[in-house]
């Protein structure tokens, strides 16, 4: 696979955009500049100025959040609202939101391509961010509000967007991650959750193992929040356009091995494939605030090199909350090997490495051989797999396959 012509120049730029976008967060005079402008929903803001049906509808979790999700019916030349489609539900990353999947023109990203090619898509909008930011009685300025991590995202967000689609439509549907949405999914099918309602799953660069990042930024950062950072957060937003965030950043890059010219290579890895418009609407929209206690707790994964629920810290805390002194680990080995599952990772990726993919797949090696399907490709990065201009022909092309010959 061949990079775009021009594509240092273009990161060249694009480093220089995103150094000084940390620069305006680091002057507190400047930041009111970032501040997230009214919150417009996705079918307003990028869906039907292209000419698609669009819906938003609001799904209650048991814990009590609201989230926010986006439904493209069908496609642009759909002919009747009287065809059955098969719905799919696309669940992004953490520090980003549903509109990660739509940053490129419709015949790039993967909703748009699937809603013309007859599905029914979905698309998720994790706790917490713009989208998702209601509960029945916390509100976000309340600690209690952020007090989850991604064992929540796995036991309640997933279960009420599964069961919510499912009863809508009265079918199983498909569901395709990416980033923190591979690791949420995996944890659930592990548990035997979601799985009676889905047909198939593809993931796309999964983190599940983050034992092996190249990135000494995520390094340090990992080791950051497990420490000293973790405690100065304490049980709340992490938000990163906001001072304290701010402050972090400062602290990280004060390191001397972390490079933080090029912020985005030095988190994801060397994207292949983004062109400067898609940057920039990215800039634009993102990232979105998460819970201190969910990078805690990825931190937490890349530390111990195992996938587990979250660790209070001590044992008479994981005692009270699990019976047992240590955290319960996600047996990934126990997803039903008969459940359909296509894998995707890239070779340049620096937080889904290659080691730690391949983990994943040693705990996946007793699949069925005709329901697991892996991809691999040389050239991609983290963020190549949702912006990446040749996405569709490389990756969401195999993703329609595969869900095609799992259909029934």
């Amino acid at each position: 696979m061949m990079a775009l012509h021009g594509m240092p120049i273009l990161f060249a730029g694009f480093a220089f955009f995103v150094f000084n976008l940390f620069l305006m967060l680091m002057s507190h005079q400047a930041y009111g500049i970032w501040d997230p402008p009214a919150v417009i929903g996705l079918c307003d803001s990028s869906v039907r100025v292209y000419g698609y049906k669009c819906h938003e509808i609001n799904v209650k979790t048991q814990d009590g959040y609201i989230l926010g999700v986006t439904r493209i019916p069908n496609g642009r030349s759909a002919s009747g609202d009287n065809v059955t489609r098969t719905p799919v539900l696309l669940q992004h990353g953490v520090l980003v939101d549903g509109m990660s999947w739509l940053m490129n023109k419709p015949e790039q990203n993967l909703p748009m391509i699937l809603a013309d090619k007859g599905f029914d898509v979905w698309i998720a909008n994790t706790r917490g961010t713009r989208y998702s930011r209601r509960h029945t009685y916390l509100q976000p300025s309340q600690s209690e509000f952020w007090n989850w991590s991604w064992d929540e995202l796995a036991a309640y967000d997933l279960p009420a967007l599964f069961d919510y689609v499912h009863n809508q439509t009265g079918q199983k549907l498909h569901y395709v991650g990416h980033s923190l949405g591979t690791l949420i999914a995996l944890a659930s099918f592990s548990e035997r959750l979601l799985v009676d309602k889905l047909k198939s799953a593809a993931l796309l660069s999964p983190i599940a193992y983050l034992s092996h990042m190249k990135t000494a930024l995520g390094v340090v950062a990992a080791k950051a929040f497990v420490g000293e950072v973790g405690k100065m957060f304490g049980l709340k937003e992490f938000n990163p356009k906001g001072e304290e965030a701010t402050r972090f950043l400062r602290y990280v890059c004060a390191h001397p091995e972390v490079d933080c010219y090029d912020l985005l290579t030095a988190i994801t890895g060397k994207n292949c494939c983004l062109n400067t418009s898609t940057v920039n609407l990215f800039l634009k929209n993102e990232p979105q605030s998460t819970a201190t206690k969910n990078m805690v707790h990825l931190a937490q994964t890349a530390r111990d090199g195992v996938v587990a629920k979250y660790n209070y810290g001590n044992p008479s805390d994981n005692l009270i909350h699990y019976g047992t002194v240590k955290p319960p680990i996600y047996k990934l080995s126990d997803i039903p090997p008969k459940l359909p599952l296509f894998i995707s990772y890239g070779g340049q990726d620096a937080l889904s490495d290659v080691r730690d993919v391949e983990q994943l797949l040693d705990d996946l090696k007793l699949h069925d051989v005709l329901k697991f399907t892996v991809q691999f490709v040389k050239d991609y990065a983290h963020a190549d797999f949702i912006m990446g201009v040749n996405a569709a022909d490389v990756v969401y092309n195999q993703v329609y396959k595969f869900f095609m010959n799992h259909r029934f």
